[in-house]
């Protein structure tokens, strides 16, 4: 099966207007007409309030846009949120949902998540979806009921066919912004737990659905991690940032296909 890795730059609440046309710039200079570019998919994104300016910058560009959040309805009286409609206007293709610090810093729950998910799935955007374990959890052994409680939320609302233009994240959370990171032996374990565990749904899907890593992915582990079988690219954080190492990152993942 040929998943085409895939990697995913979550730059937060970071950057200013003039560091990213700089970047972008740069990024797609050394990155576009590569080898790279025609052996890894990348998406970009920024905060909200940057959406036009990186949808100018990558417009005639194979990079694609993405969010890292929406609202669950397409409008009402939401002050302070955006709609996956919003998104649509402004280029994106991808959003991500679930994020950790969303799960734990802004108390999204399971089924918050999986009402996203939906949005995002109704509006042709695709949604990535984060998934992961706590360090307590991962000392209970608990992080395959996490994980598994986590997907069993999109699946109870949406069934399995949601995932066939979906994407997939494991993203420890004990190891997000820490410069921890899973081994590459770890990460694959959980990796296939959750292809496994979709595969009971439905085989074809399961094999297909891109699974991401994210958990301090950096230049030199980027490697490593695209050598194991079922893990199909990165959502990367603080080294997204360094157009150096995010090329790098790009390279690691670029020379694998399934």
């Amino acid at each position: 099966m040929k998943r085409t890795p895939l990697v995913v730059a979550n730059w937060k609440m970071h950057g200013q207007k003039a560091w990213i046309e700089s970047f972008i710039q740069s990024f797609i200079g050394e990155f576009c007409g590569s080898r790279q570019e025609q052996q890894c998919e990348v998406v970009l994104c920024p905060p909200h309030v940057f959406l036009a300016q990186v949808q100018a910058l990558v417009q005639s560009s194979v990079v694609k846009l993405g969010a890292q959040n929406l609202h669950s309805e397409n409008k009402g009286p939401f002050t302070g949120e955006v709609s996956a409609p919003m998104l649509q206007e402004f280029g994106c293709t991808h959003v991500v949902v679930g994020h950790s610090e969303r799960r734990t810093l802004f108390g999204e729950t399971d089924s918050d998540v999986a009402a996203k998910f939906n949005a995002a799935c109704q509006a042709g955007l695709v949604p990535i979806l984060c998934v992961g374990e706590n360090a307590q959890e991962r000392q209970a052994e608990v992080t395959e009921v996490v994980v598994q409680r986590q997907l069993d939320a999109v699946l109870k609302q949406h069934g399995i066919a949601a995932f066939a233009k979906a994407v997939i994240a494991y993203e420890p959370v004990w190891a997000i912004g820490t410069g921890n990171t899973a081994t590459p032996a770890q990460a694959q374990d959980v990796h296939r737990f959750i292809r496994k565990y979709l595969a009971g749904f439905s085989r074809d899907i399961a094999e297909k659905v891109k699974i991401l890593y994210g958990g301090s992915v950096k230049a030199d582990n980027a490697i490593m991690l695209a050598g194991e079988s079922d893990i199909d690219g990165a959502l990367v954080g603080g080294a997204s940032m360094n157009v150096k190492d995010f090329l790098a990152i790009c390279a690691g993942f670029s020379g694998r296909q399934i």
